[in-house]
């Protein structure tokens, strides 16, 4: 089992290229289930979970070309069903039901797996799809779906959800008539497979507002896409340039994307920005501490917590971070409180007590942000060289972090075959 050795204390400095975002290629990649021929995806990256959907594709009767930074998928075969051997591998899986059932008339999906930060139940899927005419029963840990053909309906999600909305987007493309989407999630992600889908013939609008309109058509057509870049892999890199005292180019960033994260980095001291199609982050001063609160986009990212965190770690004051989204998420704050971070947990708020440094220990990865937080922690810490192992979770959601990394500076390597 692979780790990651980093020795701290230096400044990052240099340009780092931010990759294709994940969270929009695993959607997009679903939605070539909708249509026959050939679909290419350019700006994927390299990473488990791409390959993991390419194996379940392939599994379902597809072929596909798995070469990043691009994708072919295509062939007109398919067998509706994905199994829990490779569901339980990547939550994001489930994106495969809304299609399959579309497409098929039927779906035999297994549960979902992924990061253990959450319950993150489905029901809101299954209930949309429900509104659109099918009919689901659970068995024996696989949703079970069958509809001849879909047909447009309003459907009222209780709460945003990224995936339900995204799974009941594609199965819509293909139902007969209009769906509208009520409470729908905002992320860019979302309005990006809309722009897929509308590329394939159907006629979505709204997306990236709490309405989105879907007029279905009988076929949609392959598509040629290239993917937009990873807005949490950048945020990620500010963050670690900030706690480092760095100065960071940083290429391809969707800035507008992280309008929230943007501001509390400011009010935290570190200087943001823009040069041409790229960022500088710099930090020069002090940090401060700085309240947050996680809330769907346009809030605070989830998914950039427990990277803030770190920052928190080693910032003047005390500081409160309060995880709305997920009810599991703060599984890295005892792995940082062995590096020496001042956190102490009540219910859903973290209260973080900045301390001067940091210090290296053998840390344990638990989920796929928490990977990332700490490596920044890594980065930041004096004295003794961190280990962080089980970074299979890191390999899910970052292309190269130790590349990229030890280009612009730091101290990093990976251990190969290391024993948990």
């Amino acid at each position: 089992m692979d780790a990651i050795r980093i020795v701290g204390g230096t400044p990052i400095e240099g340009r780092i290229r931010i990759s294709g975002a994940k969270n929009a290629a695993l959607p997009i990649l679903c939605a070539t289930l909708l249509s026959d021929g050939e679909s290419l995806l350019r700006n994927v990256p390299a990473l488990r979970d791409i390959e993991t959907c390419s194996d379940l594709l392939r599994t379902i009767g597809r072929e596909v070309s798995c070469a990043p930074p691009e994708v072919r998928v295509g062939g007109s075969d398919i067998t509706p069903e994905a199994p829990y051997e490779l569901v339980k591998r990547m939550r994001a899986s489930v994106l495969v039901l809304g299609p399959l059932l579309a497409r098929c008339g039927r779906a035999k999906v297994s549960l979902p797996g992924g990061c253990q930060i959450g319950s993150r139940p489905i029901d809101q899927h299954l209930k949309g799809l429900e509104a659109l005419g099918a009919n689901i029963k659970l068995d024996r840990g696989y949703v079970i779906a069958d509809a001849p053909r879909l047909r447009g309906a309003e459907v009222v999600f209780d709460m945003p959800t990224v995936t339900g909305t995204e799974n009941l987007m594609m199965a819509a493309a293909l139902a007969k008539g209009t769906t509208t989407l009520v409470n729908c999630a905002r992320e860019p992600e979302i309005v990006e497979l809309a722009r897929v889908l509308n590329k394939m013939g159907a006629r979505v609008s709204g997306a990236g507002t709490a309405s989105i309109s879907i007029e279905g058509q009988d076929e949609l057509a392959p598509f040629d896409h290239a993917i937009i870049s990873d807005r949490i892999e950048t945020g990620t890199y500010m963050v670690a340039a900030g706690a480092t005292g760095g100065d960071l180019l940083i290429e391809g960033a969707p800035l507008s994307d992280l309008e929230a994260l943007v501001g509390k980095l400011r009010a935290a001291g570190i200087s943001i920005t823009a040069e041409g199609e790229a960022i500088r982050v710099q930090r020069q001063g002090p940090l401060r501490a700085v309240n947050t609160t996680t809330s769907p986009h346009p809030g605070f990212p989830t998914d950039m917590q427990a990277q803030f965190m770190v920052l928190m770690c080693v910032a003047e004051g005390t500081s409160r971070i309060t995880e709305t989204i997920f009810e599991n998420r703060f599984m890295h704050v005892p792995e940082l409180r062995r590096m020496g971070a001042k956190i102490a947990v009540e219910g859903h708020t973290a209260f973080v007590t900045g301390v001067p440094e940091l210090t290296g220990a053998e840390v344990m990865a638990t989920d796929l942000r928490a990977s990332a937080s700490l490596v920044i922690a890594g980065l930041v810490a004096t004295d003794e060289e961190t280990t962080i192992r089980r970074v299979y979770h890191l390999d899910r959601g970052y292309e190269k972090m130790e590349a990229k990394l030890a280009a612009v500076g730091a101290t990093v390597e990976r251990i190969r075959g290391l024993s948990p």
